[in-house]
């Protein structure tokens, strides 16, 4: 028996497309609200786009919320989409074991839709219903296309053999769970570095990408980050840009031909590894303004020079829960980075690292900025031995200059440093004066897209982003 991904690619292939044609019956858009109106501009939608579709997606809620005649609409909906082609039923559920039975049995024996869309929250035992037959498929909520997906989906996971972020974490379980070849992810493509980061943890898998269209997600984007190598593993759904439009066919084609275009640029030049886009953790950026770590106006630096921003993260030690998410966020960073201990560079890095080690199990030790003139009269307070390596950790990166200093003593002591990892590098030259001594920086944030965050949220006013960016370019 072919699994549901089996005949859902040989499909793709047959027609060449990637093409998921959204039934999505909104009341704007009807005649009347009445389910023959619904069953109506679906069979519409179906007749001018049969031979374009790899697969239809009747949205669920539209239907349910006409009541017994609505479910009978979308019965009849399903019943009209030819038999060839695939058809993901977007209802979302996600219960304890046996209510999931039940939405299994309702949606492939009593609706007969070949897939579904499916919530992860519940864990394993709530989806296995969904997936136990190869011939049905699922597509698991990953990194979903609406702005509040960052709420929970980008939530950064502690400990060093966990991925970054929750959405992540789905993926990584989705590969392991996809044992028939039915499993997929709803990845929206509004958000193209994360599609890429899910893409580096489930290169197998496919992905039901919404976003594009209506709710301005970038096409070429979107296949140049999810596509798998072979140039297939997407199935892009698209409804209102198609049936709203004067033409739905027409516009079916232009939208497929844009798909095969972005496939063939992407299969001439594949991206060559993991993603590099930075991505900004919503939670830290608003926490980092909340704690009062970042302020805009006029600053006399360290160094004497005038600066329009401002960076205190020693004003984390009065926001437990800010600085929890401050030291989950270097976890990330470090998992890549061989060492045995942390190095915490007084004074801003130290309740920073000491996150990090609470979360991590990482053991940290510290250079003191002056030598204990008493007791062992140490220079480097922890435990540890000659020939260990250890991590720098500091929380900003400017120049460079004070890493030195911290450095000298922990090498001096027998210690090996090869790393340091900061939370945000300011971008004023640090990276390349380690580099010219031999050391590695990683930064968890550049500052500039810290700036692009708050200037895409409209946290901080334009003019005032606009100023530390000529800042930036002028040092």
């Amino acid at each position: 028996m072919k699994s549901f991904f089996d005949r859902l690619e040989e499909r793709a292939r047959q027609i060449d497309s990637l093409l998921c044609v959204g039934l999505d019956p909104h009341p704007a858009d009807l005649t009347a609200y009445t389910p023959a109106a619904m069953r109506s501009f679906c069979q519409r939608m179906i007749e001018a786009t049969h031979d374009l579709a790899l697969a239809y997606k009747p949205n669920a809620a539209f239907f349910e919320a006409m009541g017994a005649r609505g479910w009978d609409a979308l019965l009849e909906v399903i019943a009209a989409v030819p038999e060839d082609i695939p058809v993901v039923l977007d209802f979302k559920r996600g219960d304890i074991s046996s209510t999931a039975d039940a939405y299994a049995r309702s949606a492939f024996d009593v609706l007969s839709a070949h897939a579904v869309t499916i919530n992860p929250y519940l864990g394993y035992d709530s989806l296995a219903p969904f997936v136990q037959d190869p011939a049905h498929g699922a597509f698991l909520l990953c990194k979903t296309s609406n702005p509040g997906s960052i709420d929970l989906q980008d939530l950064l996971l502690a400990g060093p053999d966990q991925p970054a972020r929750l959405y992540e974490k789905v993926a990584t379980l989705a590969q392991q769970w996809n044992t028939h070849n039915n499993l997929g992810l709803v990845v929206g493509a509004t958000h193209p570095a994360a599609l890429k980061r899910v893409r580096d943890a489930a290169p197998d898998l496919w992905f039901l990408t919404p976003g594009v269209g209506a709710q301005g997600g970038d096409l070429v984007a979107a296949l140049q980050a999810g596509l798998r190598r072979d140039g297939m593993g997407m199935l892009i759904p698209v409804s209102r840009g198609l049936s709203r439009d004067e033409s739905p066919r027409q516009a079916a084609q232009k939208l497929v031909e844009s798909i095969r275009e972005g496939q063939r640029q992407f299969l001439a030049a594949p991206p060559a590894g993991p993603a590099t886009t930075p991505l900004v953790p919503a939670a830290l950026a608003e926490g980092l303004l909340r704690a009062g770590c970042v302020r805009f106006g006029e600053f006399t630096l360290k160094s004497g020079i005038q600066s329009p921003i401002y960076l205190d993260l020693r004003q984390l030690v009065s926001f437990p829960e800010i600085l929890a998410e401050v030291g989950a966020a270097y976890i990330p960073l470090l998992k890549k980075l061989q060492f045995d201990r942390l190095a915490a560079l007084p004074y801003a890095a130290l309740p920073i690292a000491t996150s990090i080690s609470l979360k991590s199990g990482w053991p940290m030790l510290y250079p003191r900025k002056e030598s204990k003139a008493y007791g062992t009269r140490a220079e480097i307070e922890g435990n540890f031995r000659a020939g260990e390596r250890a991590v720098v950790i500091d929380d900003l990166a400017t120049t460079g200059g004070s890493k030195f200093e911290a450095i000298d003593k922990l090498t001096q002591a027998g210690l090996v440093v090869e790393d340091v990892v900061v939370l945000i590098d300011r971008q004023s030259g640090a990276a390349g004066a380690l580099a010219a001594a031999g050391y590695r920086l990683h930064a968890v944030l550049t500052l500039t897209s810290l700036l692009d965050y708050w200037e895409n949220t409209e946290r901080i006013p334009r003019e005032q982003i606009a100023r530390v960016h000529s800042f930036l370019e002028n040092q």
